[in-house]
């Protein structure tokens, strides 16, 4: 390889793969011009969201409805514990097979294969008179949720035009915050088997819109044999004047050379090329759910009451809300911030929130009762919540997913993004089944836990996780491939010189 020229290296990371064409008069396909309109590719989002949706109101479902089940069917606070948990454990079943079916069947297929068994966990919970249907449905539910977790972020990574990739990526977070929060709403009006009832809707529009979307290019151009079909996507996806040449050349590209490595296996994880971006999907995953978001979600009720709210339900739909607004305030910083600083914004207000929560229950352990600081001590431990809401919907909710989604080559993007979604879900259900151990252990102490799990979230981001805005998911695969699995390709610089470099060599050879 020759000696690369800077303004070649400039030129080249704007123009990523341009094909030759002719300096006729006309503009032809192939040439600068026409840029066309995501509108399609954002309806498409929403659509897709629809799954996120059913994702967030499956976990938002048990809150409400907890003494409603607990006396209908007459069950223990250990069997309905047991409940909770086990949309966690069907998650994880899905996680697992999710990357082969999406690879298989393709990422609209594989909303297909969820909608089926979650919308039957939901006609059972619906109609079930005993606790061994009830877990029967919660599982199923939870099979459909594993899937539909790692199926709608990388579609939507997929169909994205690069400049909106992080704004469309956090739709994905954002529905599952609103799932959460109408499942709260419903739940103050609406009898457990209606509110049940209600889990079926949003899972049954995404299965009639899925006829009306597209597949996602890159799946279709690595399945092969549909080529019509894979122009006619992009051409819907980026609008009817948009100039698609330069974009399918770079997507063939990163097929072509896809296509030289064999199916991939648990082996070519292992692979140096792909120690960094599995660290990163894998170690994010884990950051959060070991951040304390399921727990201090459990805990909110009671914070909520020691705080002097009556209703803790109404209170849950209020922080709901809250996460909501966050979430989409998010969206529109998402292209604009970057992936790194939002995640240390929000990974270092996580950690002084816990800390403070932490704080306050280590005052109420040393104080006398009743005490002039009561008050202090539950607003302290109220607004501490509230910070920790806003700082985890700022960046950790979401940009996990969308870098699962990013990092990845695209043939092992299936297998590598099964065993990221399964991290999540794994640690999610850990949380869950040891928070109330932690907390008889020390309730201060849990929450420090939390806060230095945190701050070394805050350094990891640092140390290891590269800007990914306004690159291609071609050009993101270059920077890792040219870094030999090293930790020293740092920020949007380093990113731009790696894919240029990638480039370089593609056309010297």
């Amino acid at each position: 390889m020759g000696v690369v020229d800077d303004s070649m290296l400039t030129h080249k990371v704007r123009q990523p793969l341009l094909s030759n064409h002719s300096s006729g008069g006309g503009k032809k396909k192939g040439t600068k011009g026409h840029t066309g309109s995501p509108d399609f590719a954002v309806a498409c989002t929403l659509l897709v969201a629809l799954g996120p949706i059913s994702f967030g109101f499956s976990l938002g479902y048990s809150s409400p409805t907890q003494q409603e089940i607990i006396n209908t069917l007459n069950l223990t606070i250990s069997q309905f514990s047991m409940f909770g948990s086990l949309v966690n454990l069907g998650a994880m079943v899905g996680a697992i097979v999710s990357g082969k079916i999406a690879d298989y069947v393709g990422r609209k297929g594989a909303l297909v294969v969820a909608s089926v068994p979650h919308l039957a966990g939901w006609i059972i919970t619906v109609f079930c008179e005993d606790v061994t249907s009830l877990y029967v449905g919660r599982v199923l539910v939870g099979f459909g949720v594993g899937i539909i977790s790692f199926a709608v972020p990388i579609y939507i990574a997929e169909i994205a035009p690069r400049q909106l990739r992080g704004f469309l990526g956090t739709f994905n977070q954002l529905a599952v915050t609103i799932g959460i929060m109408l499942a709260y709403l419903g739940g103050l009006f609406l009898q457990w088997r209606l509110l049940a009832a209600t889990g079926i809707i949003p899972c049954s529009l995404l299965l009639l819109g899925l006829f009306f979307i597209p597949e996602s290019p890159r799946w279709l151009a690595k399945a092969g044999g549909h080529d019509e079909e894979l122009v006619m996507a992009l051409q819907a996806l980026r609008g009817k004047d948009a100039d698609i040449t330069t974009e399918m050349n770079e997507i063939k590209h990163g097929v072509e050379e896809s296509m030289m490595q064999p199916e991939a296996s648990l082996g070519d994880l292992c692979d140096r090329k792909l120690f960094r971006p599995l660290l990163i999907a894998v170690g994010l995953q884990v950051l959060q759910q070991f951040g304390g978001i399921n727990a201090i979600m459990f805990y909110a009720g009671a914070i909520f009451k020691s705080a002097g709210f009556a209703n803790a339900n109404i209170a849950s739909f209020g922080l709901g809300s809250i996460q909501v607004f966050m979430t989409a305030v998010a969206a529109s910083l998402m292209d604009k911030a970057g992936r790194r600083l939002l995640l240390m914004v929000s990974a270092g207000g996580m950690a002084v929130s816990c800390f403070l929560v932490g704080f306050s229950f280590y005052l109420q352990e040393q104080l006398t009762h009743p005490s002039h600081m009561d008050t202090f001590v539950s607003m302290l431990a109220l607004i501490s919540l509230l910070v920790y809401i806003i700082s985890f919907s700022l960046g950790m909710g979401a940009i996990p997913w969308i870098l699962m989604s990013e990092v990845f080559p695209s043939h092992v993007r299936g297998l590598a993004g099964s065993l990221a979604t399964l991290a999540n879900w794994s640690c999610a259900w850990a949380v869950t089944m040891t928070f109330n151990l932690m907390l008889e252990w020390s309730a201060s102490g849990s929450f420090w836990v939390f806060a230095a799990e945190c701050a070394l979230t805050v350094v990891f981001v640092v140390a290891i996780v590269p800007e990914t805005r306004g690159r291609t998911l071609e050009e993101i695969e270059a920077f890792f491939n040219l870094g030999r699995g090293g930790l020293h390709f740092e920020g949007q610089q380093g990113l731009e010189l790696q894919a240029a470099i990638s480039k370089k060599e593609v056309e010297a050879s």
